[in-house]
């Protein structure tokens, strides 16, 4: 069965006993992870424990087949239900798990993670083509709304009061990767401390030149047809290992607001006001930055961009080209067709 993606939360963590299987997949690494991590041990509270957690690879799988099969029917020495991992699957590993969702054998739960899969891909058919025994669920990067149910829920947790505009800056600038997400709101929980208060300036001295905002300095490098900044700044983004399709995402964003205010603009609207109307609202150093960008790009311009984007992003997922590199040259050619405008 496939589970949309603003039902995926709930899902893992009230997952139902009839599922022996979940493949839990998706750009957005570090939610991988943690949904995986949730779906384990709603049967297997302590993952280290070997007696009841078996870790499998795709070439396992490949060479063995039937090894999934012995793994869900082994019982427990210590009795309870056991965990089978298949973490990092791709299609290799298809053949033996469909095996196991056509006749799922013993108790035993299996999760399987994976990156982010295309439609036709045999497993992710798999999943979603299993009536009753098995769930796909996509991990998609945070958007907006679950952005900000994130960070409104590690700051109730911690007491910790966050001011609108502070809140906006952190949706605008976390949710490429869950993990990273969540690293930075603990460095800020931190930093300010149960009780405490949180403004924008307190989370630009907290976070540094982490490289989730790292983020804001490539996509707005790009927009303004600066290359070299471009180059720069990816080469520390690839390092603290950023995610490809995520940073595509984040400049498609950034493209769809510029788009949003010029057409705004064109139809009368004032400047200001059409920029004031963006949600998250543009953080207030980056204003008049992004304002300029509005004298670079038009609306055909921006139409360009947005194709070449999702382009990348779909050839990310399918051509087997290195993800780095498809996204370097979207960035590139997004950056070109600023300065297309400036050498007008």
């Amino acid at each position: 069965m496939k589970i949309p993606a603003g039902k995926a939360d709930h899902f893992v963590k009230n997952l139902d006993p009839a599922i022996r299987a979940v493949l839990i997949y998706g750009p957005d690494g570090g939610l991988v992870r943690e949904r995986a991590e949730f779906a384990a041990k709603s049967v297997v509270p302590d993952l280290t424990d070997p007696f009841l957690v078996a870790d499998l690879t795709t070439e396992t799988l490949k060479s063995d087949p039937g090894r999934i099969l012995d793994e869900a029917a082994t019982i427990a020495l210590t009795g309870g239900r056991r965990v089978v991992r298949v973490r990092d699957a791709d299609d290799g590993a298809s053949a033996a798990i469909t095996a196991f969702l056509d006749d799922p054998v013993g108790d035993a739960l299996v999760v399987v993670s994976a990156g982010d899969l295309a439609a036709k891909s045999k497993l992710r058919k798999a999943f979603e083509g299993s009536k009753s025994a098995g769930a796909a669920i996509p991990c998609y990067s945070d958007d907006g709304q679950s952005l900000d149910a994130l960070i409104r829920t590690t700051m109730r947790k911690a007491q910790i009061r966050i001011s609108e505009d502070a809140l906006g800056y952190l949706s605008a600038h976390l949710g490429a990767d869950r993990a990273l997400s969540r690293g930075e709101l603990e460095k800020l929980v931190l930093y300010a401390g149960e009780g405490g208060e949180l403004a924008i300036d307190d989370i630009i001295e907290a976070t540094g030149d982490s490289s989730v905002y790292g983020i804001d300095t490539v996509i707005y490098a790009a927009a303004d047809g600066d290359a070299r900044t471009v180059d720069a700044t990816l080469a520390k983004m690839w390092a603290d290992g950023t995610n490809a399709v995520a940073l595509l995402r984040s400049m498609s964003n950034h493209i769809l607001r510029l788009q949003q205010v010029i057409a705004e603009r064109d139809g009368g609207k004032p400047v200001d006001a059409a920029m004031k109307s963006l949600r998250p609202p543009i953080f207030w150093k980056m204003e008049r930055r992004f304002k300029a960008q509005l004298g670079l790009w038009d609306k055909k311009l921006s139409a360009t961009a947005l194709d070449l984007l999702l382009k990348a992003e779909a050839d990310c997922k399918k051509t087997g080209m290195p993800d780095q590199i498809i996204c370097g040259r979207a960035l590139q050619q997004t950056a070109a067709i600023a300065r297309k405008r400036q050498r007008r």
